[in-house]
């Protein structure tokens, strides 16, 4: 299984430039053969609070049908990166998923909001504007169930694990982590839940711009289920290709049966 991870310089205040940048980035990676193409959070969109409703769409809008007409076009998965999706007066930062007919195949509505404010570093609050989904994320594909959730979401070991006891073989992450985190947690959290959950994890940020008013930190990465980096970018945009094979998930589990060995009766707070 061949993954394009699409690291691009987008969120520039030009939608429809942004957009056409990702499909001519997308159609780069369907030519060098992979079944799927992964976005950046936020790809078509500037990452600030001031930006998110005003770059929202409902149901079918812009970025949505241009990618539902491309994964039909190339015959590839997609999966969206994020956009800010506007329903019922809300909005959230939301994930599509296109498969090889174009056809919508999954939804990820960001579960865990990224409000944080950290001393000498970051201060920022989705809450400010978004609101959470509430749904853990998986879909089924020709090579299997995969998983799908959102930058800060990765933070939360037990999202994770629901999704690979649903039998997720990969899990993709459209994140942004910023300067702050992104050299202090990125590369350990896409290989500590690889390890943890014994599945591939891929990640994929935007490029690095110093002068936007949210730097992400780049480093778009993926990883398989021992916790070795298969590929990992810098700052710039790039894109990375990662083969996936998938027969080293049951190779590790039978060597390391962490899954199969959980104790599910002793998982539970008491009282002391």
């Amino acid at each position: 299984m061949k993954v394009a991870l699409i690291q691009l310089a987008g969120g520039t205040g030009d939608k429809t430039a942004d957009i056409a940048l990702a499909c001519e980035k997308i159609r780069e990676a369907a030519k060098s053969g992979a079944d799927f193409a992964v976005l950046p959070e936020m790809f078509c969109c500037p990452y600030d609070n001031a930006c998110f409703r005003d770059f929202g769409e409902a149901a079918g809008g812009q970025a949505q049908a241009a990618l539902s007409a491309l994964a039909k076009e190339l015959g590839i998965y997609i999966v969206g990166g994020s956009i800010p999706e506007l329903a019922d007066g809300n909005v959230y930062n939301t994930s599509y998923v296109y498969d090889r007919t174009g056809r919508e195949l999954a939804r990820h509505r960001k579960v865990h909001l990224f409000d944080i404010d950290v001393a000498g570093g970051q201060r920022f609050f989705e809450s400010d504007v978004f609101s959470p989904g509430d749904q853990i994320t998986t879909f089924e594909t020709e090579f299997g169930v995969m998983g799908l959730c959102i930058c800060f979401d990765l933070r939360f070991e037990e999202l994770a694990r629901c999704m690979a006891l649903r039998g997720a073989k990969c899990i993709f992450v459209p994140a942004a982590f910023n300067m702050t985190t992104g050299p202090a947690h990125w590369e350990l959290l896409f290989r500590q839940r690889a390890v943890d959950n014994q599945c591939f994890t891929a990640g994929v940020s935007p490029a690095r711009n110093t002068a936007a008013s949210y730097v992400a930190y780049g480093n778009s990465i993926a990883v398989d289920p021992w916790g070795t980096v298969l590929c990992r970018a810098g700052a710039e945009a790039a894109v990375l290709y990662a083969e996936l094979d998938l027969s080293r998930i049951d190779a590790v589990r039978s060597q390391l049966p962490i899954l199969s060995a959980r104790r599910t009766d002793l998982y539970h707070l008491r009282e002391p």
